[in-house]
């Protein structure tokens, strides 16, 4: 298995508990929009703490993007991520990922989970290909949501946001329901690509299947 050892060329902040961190590209290096690697901080104590992450941002850019949740009570890898500075190095391994675009659809995406749909919209975007797909993002307040304006901007109406912990008229609340997920969807043949939690994934792919969309429709990590 490759190493890599890159260093951190900027670190600027998202949300209130999520960073986008840009770091150097080893050559020959790539990826598809939707993969990801697992990655290392390069300090004593942490080299065998590998944990993956999701490039945000595309492969034809100089550098390599991660946009990264911090769970500070955990006082694990992703907070001691907010300790690094610029001119800090990660340990990046090789590329992986099952999550790429397969054709327009509905994607739907719990919290941090938005990262692997992140690379794929600003793809589609550069292309003139966003065409009537949605992103269906569940949050507990509005302060969590990632990238709120570049969602926005790109996807119009087609971006529809789920509050579970705040009431706003701006926002739905609640949890993705079948009831809920029925209202968008506008042709069951199309794809379905669900990131999140792994109780968000479980029960929106139990509700995809009661509404009869097929395995093969349905675009997940394996």
């Amino acid at each position: 298995m490759e190493e890599h050892v890159v260093k951190i060329l900027e670190i600027s902040s998202v949300t209130h508990n999520v960073n986008r961190y840009v770091v150097e590209k080893p050559g020959n290096y790539s990826f598809e929009s939707g993969q990801a690697t697992e990655v290392v901080i390069n300090k004593e104590g942490w080299k065998d703490e590998r944990r993956p992450f999701t490039f945000t941002g595309l492969n034809e850019w100089d550098n390599l993007e991660f946009t990264i949740k911090s769970y500070i009570d955990h006082k694990g890898v992703t907070n001691k991520l907010l300790e690094l500075k610029q001119g800090d190095e990660f340990i990046l391994h090789d590329v992986w990922g099952a999550i790429q675009y397969k054709g327009e659809g509905i994607f739907i995406a719990g919290g941090a989970g938005v990262t692997p749909f992140i690379a794929i919209f600003r793809a589609l975007q550069k292309k003139g290909q966003i065409k009537n797909n949605k992103l269906i993002f569940a949050n507990k307040t509005e302060n969590d949501i990632i990238l709120k304006d570049e969602f926005s901007e790109m996807l119009k109406d087609n971006f529809i946001n789920i509050l579970s912990d705040e009431k706003t008229s701006a926002y739905h609340h609640g949890f993705i329901t079948k009831e809920f997920l029925q209202k968008y969807i506008d042709n069951k043949q199309s794809k379905f690509y669900v990131c999140g939690p792994p109780p968000m994934m479980d029960a929106v792919q139990k509700i995809l299947n009661e509404l009869s969309v097929g395995k093969d429709a349905v675009v997940v990590e394996l």
